[in-house]
């Protein structure tokens, strides 16, 4: 890969970077400052809160790997770094990842319209499904936890065993294809799950518009503009899921070229625009999240506005 572009893919890696760590400060910002202002928060503001936070700890440990990996040769990573890095990589990764799709979740209960008796059964225990879904999610974390560290305590044993440098170097490239493809296999239960959800909201909007199609043929109605904001919402999440799973299945590849260097840059910015272009949709399609960063950046604007004629 050339220098020129290297360059590119370093500055769009630092500006993903930058951006979803504004993107995700802001909600929590906003929606702790509002939690103060009103002395109670909504549960979808609780769970875009625990998101935004989730999200930035993503951000902060992947900008770290891909710091480290890029400083050091693979032999030189201690075992120490490729833990802790590990650990918490699968920790945020997971409570993103579930947190995002109990966002799904929460919308399709409180968006579609069915009729189904279990549909209304769900809906009227909305608190205690997110509650279920939460711990189901924390068992899966838990599980993941374990058969991380026994690949990686396997793999000690395998380097320790090993005494000429190449065999350590060829060890080494076997551990992130067992940790990447163990945190993907995990994850595919969450995205199902998103993917679920979307096609029954999907369902959903088609039997609205099909029942008051006589009603309103010019207009859109607010249970159709929710649910198209909601299908968004689900969509954008699923597509940056899906390019966060390819770039993850090209650093998997990459293992297999001498000049690997090459593709570090490239797949840190699929990596990282999951969690940093997925906080820009979550403001877009939050009313209120939306309204106060136009009040902002109209803000920002008129005192650019006024500092640049000073400047001149």
């Amino acid at each position: 890969m050339s220098t020129a572009a290297l360059v590119i893919f370093a500055t769009m890696l630092n500006v993903e970077f930058i951006t979803g760590n504004l993107g995700n400060g802001f909600i929590v910002l906003v929606n702790i400052k509002d939690w103060v202002k009103r002395r109670k928060i909504s549960s979808v503001d609780q769970i875009l809160t625990a998101l935004a936070i989730s999200r930035t700890i993503v951000l902060w440990t992947a900008y770290i790997i891909v710091s480290i990996f890029s400083m050091y040769h693979d032999a030189e990573v201690t075992m120490k770094r490729v833990r802790i890095s590990n650990l918490i990589w699968v920790i945020s990764n997971h409570c993103s990842i579930w947190l995002a799709t109990i966002l799904s979740i929460f919308y399709f209960l409180k968006i579609a319209n069915f009729s189904y008796s279990i549909f209304l059964y769900l809906r009227w225990r909305l608190t205690k499904v997110v509650s279920v879904t939460l711990l189901v999610s924390l068992f899966l974390l838990f599980v993941n936890i374990l058969v991380t560290n026994i690949h990686i305590h396997i793999w000690m044993d395998h380097l320790k065993a090993n005494v000429s440098y190449s065999d350590k170097l060829k060890n080494f490239t076997e551990i992130p294809r067992l940790l990447v493809l163990t945190n993907i296999m995990f994850t595919l239960i969450p995205f199902t799950v998103s993917t679920t959800m979307f096609f029954l909201l999907i369902f959903s909007l088609w039997k609205h518009l099909k029942k008051i199609k006589h009603i309103a043929k010019c207009s859109r109605d607010a249970s159709t503009t929710a649910h198209i904001t909601a299908l968004k919402t689900v969509f954008a999440f699923l597509l940056l899921y899906v390019i966060f799973t390819f770039s993850l299945f090209v650093q998997l590849w990459s293992y297999d070229f001498k000049e690997k260097k090459n593709f570090q840059y490239f797949y840190a910015v699929g990596i990282i625009s999951f969690p940093s272009l997925h906080s820009c949709v979550l403001i877009m399609g939050n009313s209120k999240l939306r309204q106060t960063s136009l009040l902002v950046l109209s803000v920002l604007w008129c005192k650019i506005q006024r500092c640049v004629p000073l400047c001149l």
